[in-house]
């Protein structure tokens, strides 16, 4: 009878392979979402890696620049005003810097020091900065008088420059005196040499002009002599007015023979002339001083 061999109910061994004999490596695991997470990702990874290292390097320069200027190794030793200077003084120069240096060559604020600069009298305009290593450079635009201007209401004195510009400084120059409006004085800078122009065939010197509230016109001239031009009138015109009155002015003064106070051109077809007031007799000013 044939040898019968039993099989054995045992389920073959997990993980090999049919006919092999040899044992299969562990699958690798899923991710969820596809393989997608933040590890997976080397470029954005270097990315942010990148923008680490520059905010962090951005950081520790500015720490480092920031402590370097505070330490007292770069003080401030001189001021180096690079302009010739006709009306601005040493004296103001050392006190303008005297006020506003502060700190050091990098902490120095330079509005501060132009501001210190331009509230100088004769200063319209200062340019400052850094001059290494340890200086400030300036350089000062003054202004340049063309005449004085009269304060309206309390009669202070002040100064005109040739922008027309009003500024307050002290002056003993001889110049034309101007009052106005307020804001006017570019107005009247630019009449008084048109003025000056027409005038010049008589062969006296202005030296004031005047415009009301209501732009009513007044010249000075350097003898005392008043002329009153009034309003710009579209029949009768400043300009011809003043033409007519230069053309038959010494005619009218010959014929009249009489020294000119107040010379009146408001009339839109001729003007008028006002003698200079005769002088007391001398015993009635003495016998006026007595009393």
């Amino acid at each position: 009878m044939a040898d019968q061999r039993s099989t054995s109910n045992v389920p073959p061994e997990v993980g090999t392979k049919a006919g092999g004999g040899k044992r299969a490596r562990g699958a690798r695991p899923v991710r969820d979402g596809a393989g997608n997470g933040l590890w997976d990702r080397p470029q954005l990874l270097n990315l942010i890696a990148d923008t680490l290292m520059v905010v962090g390097a951005a950081g520790l320069g500015y720490a480092a620049v920031a402590s370097v200027s505070r330490l007292p190794v770069y003080p401030l030793r001189e001021v180096v005003v690079t302009t010739p200077l006709a009306q601005v003084t040493t004296a103001q120069l050392e006190y303008a810097a005297r006020s506003s240096l502060r700190g050091n060559f990098f902490t120095v604020d330079l509005d501060d020091v132009r501001g210190a600069f331009e509230k100088l009298p004769w200063v319209r305009r200062a340019d400052v900065r850094r001059r290494w290593p340890g200086g400030i450079e300036v350089r000062l635009e003054e202004h340049v008088a063309s005449a004085y201007w009269r304060v309206g209401e309390t009669g202070d004195m002040r100064l005109v420059n040739r922008y027309g510009e009003v500024f307050t400084a002290a002056s003993n120059a001889r110049m034309p005196v101007f009052s106005g409006p307020e804001g006017a004085s570019g107005i009247l800078l630019s009449k008084f040499d048109e003025f000056t122009h027409k005038l010049g065939p008589l062969g006296k010197q202005l030296v004031g002009v005047s415009l009301s509230a209501r732009e009513a016109w007044q010249l000075k001239m350097e003898d005392g002599m008043t002329i009153e031009l009034g309003h710009d009138q579209p029949k009768a015109p400043i300009d011809e007015r003043l033409a007519r009155f230069v053309s038959h002015y010494a005619k009218a003064r010959a014929q009249l023979n009489m020294n000119v106070a107040v010379v009146d051109l408001r009339y839109p077809s001729g003007f008028a002339l006002r003698p200079v007031a005769p002088a007391a007799p001398a015993g009635k000013q003495e016998s006026k001083g007595k009393r």
